[in-house]
């Protein structure tokens, strides 16, 4: 049964948000849905467009597989942090307006990014086009939602929905073909062009909506403790393998302060305690800010619908589950099988066909099992795809088999992803919907950046396993095998490259085909331990449609 809809605490709704009849959408309507996907595809394609070139930018800085996971994870962790109060700024200040705000700021980042030479300003220019994308995202789904209504607002959000997967899916298609036949600082550069070819449609056609009137106060304090609580989870996952999840393995250099590695305890039980408290706070502070009618980032009301709450958990999963393959894919195929990037990008182009596919046919799909029938498919190919490549992925599988699950994982995302949306959103009063779109984009945001954390985490303990068993078995021990494991490892695989550019010339002389071959193997074996985790993340996204399902009867 569908719950009575809430008023979200301190709101009152704005009469442009409350139609007294199904509005019938204008050219102009439609035409702002086109602009503001194409900027909500931006920001998504920028999440996942680094990837399938993140190993060329590895060799061209010079990263570890630390940098290379805050390249790819930052962008994500920093939206997590920011999506909640930006979901109420664009509420009180205007959506069109802070839509611009954010692709002004997000242009900007991308040009710093094009320019940087080292890792620390790539990283530096990744959180700033998060901040950009962080005013972008909650704009375009609030105003789909106070614009569209009725069967026209199932369509809206089914374009948004295709729009995040597609974008997402093309992303790496995209990286591949810039970074090979141009260089990998064109990833950034394209966004400077289409951003203001958006920035000049959106200022014409999309119109400026607000949510309802705002209770008092500016919420400092939640949006700090939300920032504080997910930004020291995702470090968390991420420094864990390098840092050491108990006992110190490293130093930590941050802030001109030195983490010991002879310290008593690691930073990062620190820092996943530091996450759960400020996150236990954030609830508790955000409950007593609506107690007193004061204005809070979070109205926590809203999960009082059992389909808002299932379905960003299966968002969450569904996001994980992708970013974990856009990680880990890349390196395993330019890496360990030596395709180029713009093979990569041909093999993970599986997943786009699959979801465009799936994309235009899940409104003929819903009409017949229901919305949330559709997500529940779409989670049952997902799971279906990433085990397969479990099964498949060997030092010896062919580049074009690789393809073939990703197409049947492409086709359930594309199911899943346009669907879920309009699922989530559909109990929520539209006076609440720029805050619910953000808190929805949060946790997207959160499942993208631990799917590229628990990916790259996985990945990195499987290698310290499975590179020095693999070199074992080839006969190479010794310290120098050792080295050669953890070399091959901090460099995210880039080292069987060298080896293999260097052949008999190597400092392994003649057992350098051997050793190249015993790396290659670790290497998929840790791709498929990483992929694993995905899988069993994908299944609790599973068991999260099945009560999305329940939840909407």
């Amino acid at each position: 049964m569908r719950n009575e809809p809430h008023q979200p605490a301190g709101n009152q709704p704005a009469s442009s948000d409350v139609p007294h009849a199904v509005h019938v959408p204008t050219r102009k309507e439609w035409l702002a849905l086109a602009v503001l996907s194409t900027g909500l595809g931006l920001i998504v394609l920028d999440g996942t467009i680094v990837g399938v070139a993140l190993p060329e930018i590895i060799r061209d800085l010079n990263l570890n597989l630390t940098d290379a996971q805050w390249v790819n994870s930052l962008y994500a962790v920093i939206l997590a942090a920011l999506l909640l109060s930006t979901g109420k700024l664009v509420d009180r200040w205007g959506r069109k307006r802070m839509f611009l705000v954010g692709l002004t700021i997000f242009v900007a980042g991308s040009a710093y990014a094009a320019t940087a030479g080292a890792a620390s300003p790539l990283i530096a220019a990744r959180a700033v086009q998060a901040v950009g994308a962080a005013f972008i995202m909650p704009s375009t789904l609030s105003t789909v939602n106070a614009v569209f209504r009725g069967k026209y607002r199932a369509a809206a959000f089914g374009v948004w929905g295709a729009v995040i997967s597609g974008a997402a899916a093309i992303g790496p298609l995209a990286g591949g073909a810039l970074t090979q036949y141009a260089s990998w600082h064109w990833i950034f550069l394209v966004n400077i062009p289409l951003g203001l070819i958006v920035a000049i449609l959106a200022a014409r056609s999309v119109p400026e909506t607000r949510g309802g009137k705002p209770a008092r106060g500016a919420d400092v304090d939640g949006a700090l403790l939300s920032a504080i609580g997910f930004g020291a989870l995702v470090f968390a996952v991420i420094e864990g393998p390098d840092l050491g999840w108990w006992k110190p393995k490293a130093d930590l250099n941050a802030l001109g302060l030195t983490w010991s590695k002879d310290s008593a305890i690691s930073i990062v039980p620190v820092a996943l305690l530091v996450a759960a408290v400020a996150l236990a706070l954030f609830i508790r502070w955000e409950r007593h800010r609506a107690r007193v009618n004061r204005s809070a980032i979070l109205d926590l009301g809203i999960f009082t619908f059992p389909t808002f709450s299932w379905g960003n958990a299966t968002a969450a999963m569904v996001a994980v589950g992708e970013f974990a393959i856009i990680f880990v894919l890349p390196l395993f195929l330019i890496n360990a099988l030596g395709l180029s990037v713009m093979g990569a990008g041909l093999v993970l182009a599986g997943m786009a066909v699959g979801a465009f596919l799936s994309g235009a046919a899940a409104r003929h799909i819903a009409a017949r099992y229901g919305s949330p029938g559709t997500v529940l498919i779409g989670l049952g190919l997902e799971v279906v795809g990433v085990l397969a490549l479990v099964l498949l992925i060997r030092s010896t599988t062919p580049a074009w088999l690789v393809a073939i699950p990703l197409i049947v994982y492409g086709l359930g995302l594309g199911l899943a992803s346009a669907q879920l949306t309009g699922t989530v959103l559909r109990d929520v009063p539209v006076t609440a919907s720029g805050q619910a779109s953000a808190t929805q984009s949060t946790v997207r945001q959160i499942g993208s950046a631990l799917g590229t954390a628990f990916a790259g985490a996985a990945l990195s303990v499987a290698l310290g396993i499975n590179l020095p068993n693999a070199l074992e078995k080839a006969g190479l021990t010794g310290q120098a095998a050792t080295q050669l494991a953890e070399q091959t490892r901090q460099s995210a695989g880039s080292t069987i490259l060298q080896l293999r550019a260097q052949g008999a010339q190597s400092p392994l002389g003649g057992q350098t085909a051997s050793a190249v071959d015993a790396l290659v193997d670790g290497f998929a074996t840790s791709t498929r331990w990483s992929l694993l985790v995905a899988t069993l993340l994908l299944i609790f996204g599973f068991v999260g449609a099945a009560r999305l399902r329940r939840a909407a009867e």
